[in-house]
Parts: C-alpha cells; sequence; structure tokens
C-alpha cells in the first residue's frame, strides 16, 4: 500500500491490548469474514471514487477480499456522509438496519459526534456487515478527500475499541500527505493472518499478534 511507510512497524502485546479493549475493560477483536461490498451515500460522484480506492486499498493491505455483491445483504459496508445527524431520519428503512435511531440521532446530538460506526457479526464472531456515519462538520470539511477516506476506510476494517485512536491518531503526516501509520499497517496484516482467529474475546490474542508482527517484521 503506498500510503503506509514501512519503518516502525513493531508494536508490544500491551499497546496492541489497548487497540481493542472496550471501555468496560472487555477485550474484543474481529476482523471480516465475508468479502467486503462497499456502498457510499451522500457524496459527489467525482468523490465516490476516492472513497472506494480508499477502501480497496486497505482491504488490499489486509490481504481480504471484496466482492461486487454479497449474497445475503447486497452490500455489507453502507458509509453515510451527512451534513446534519436529523438527515438520518429521512434514511429510507435505516431502523432495520440500526435499531432505535431516534434516540441514537439524539445521544449523536447531544454528544456533539461527527461520526458513528456500528457493526453486525457472523455466528462465529467474525465481521458480517458495518454501517458508517460521518457528519462532514468543519473540522471533517476541512480534511483533504483522500485523507477522510483513508481514515474511515481502516477504522472500519477491524472492530477497534472505540477509545482506540483517541489520543494517538491512525494517520500521520508525512510531507504533507496523510499516512497510515506502519505500526498500524502492520497490525491490521497481522489480524488477518490466516493462523489468527476471526475473533478473540481473550487478551492474550494480543500477545499473538505482536508475535505474528515480530516475524513478519
Amino acid at each position: 500500500m503506498q500510503r503506509e511507510t514501512q519503518r516502525g512497524c513493531q508494536m508490544d502485546a500491551s499497546e496492541i491490548e489497548a487497540l481493542f479493549t472496550r471501555a468496560d475493560g472487555g477485550y474484543v477483536f474481529a476482523r471480516w469474514g465475508r468479502p467486503i461490498v462497499p456502498v457510499v451515500f451522500g457524496l459527489s460522484d467525482e468523490t465516490l471514487p476516492v472513497v472506494k480506492g480508499a477502501v480497496e486499498a486497505v482491504v488490499a493491505l489486509a490481504g481480504h477480499q471484496m466482492a461486487e455483491t454479497d449474497a445475503e445483504l447486497g452490500a455489507n459496508l453502507m458509509l453515510f456522509f451527512l451534513t446534519d445527524w436529523d438527515e438520518l431520519l429521512a434514511v429510507p428503512k435505516l431502523g432495520e438496519m440500526i435499531p432505535d435511531v431516534d434516540a441514537l440521532v439524539g445521544r449523536l446530538q447531544a454528544a456533539g459526534a461527527n461520526q458513528y460506526r456500528s457493526f453486525r457479526f457472523e455466528r462465529n464472531g467474525a465481521i458480517k456487515a458495518a454501517f458508517v456515519f460521518v457528519r462532514m462538520d468543519a473540522e471533517l470539511s476541512a480534511l483533504p478527500a483522500e485523507d477522510l477516506a483513508l481514515n474511515q476506510a481502516v477504522q472500519v476494517i477491524l472492530l477497534w475499541s472505540e477509545r482506540a485512536f483517541r489520543e494517538r491518531a491512525a494517520l500521520a503526516n508525512l510531507g504533507g500527505v496523510a499516512v497510515l501509520r506502519p505500526e498500524i499497517g502492520a497490525l491490521i496484516r497481522a489480524g488477518y493472518d490466516r493462523v489468527m482467529p476471526v475473533a478473540a474475546t481473550d487478551a492474550s490474542h494480543a500477545l499473538r499478534l505482536a508475535a505474528r508482527i515480530a516475524v513478519a517484521g
């Protein structure tokens, strides 16, 4: 992946564990178990290829697959770009995908949030579908489309903790260009290694990820 640098890929187990530890203290890891089929709403025709290209690049980095359609769901990665959270209330059949949309919109408005992600899972714990909602506030609107798209693609390729990138972003600036931090790229590849489980709830999984990164590095 051209946007990933090749140095400094090592992470220790405690750093990895923190990226998948939820606010309640539980460790939860999941990766996609089926080919990813994205569909994007709310962007201009000129910007659509940027978002889909970022998804394709991150999926390729992971060594996973994309497809033209999902036999069960049609599309399993839905990305909505909005100017106001109220717009969610007008999305047809969204309530069938996101329970209690009215309450969710109220919480997002109260929190001043500019993005939200919801996942669905297979019986084995793998990611089955994801719904990404991005409110284009002043902060996000100021970002280049490529940077915004890459960040969203990275955040949906694994089930990260809701606190994973609050203190340190997944992307870094290299010569004025946003690039994927090499250690995050290495972690994504390790998470999709065929010898690794598609889902895990035991923190010892972080040790295995660290070992895979060390071997690959």
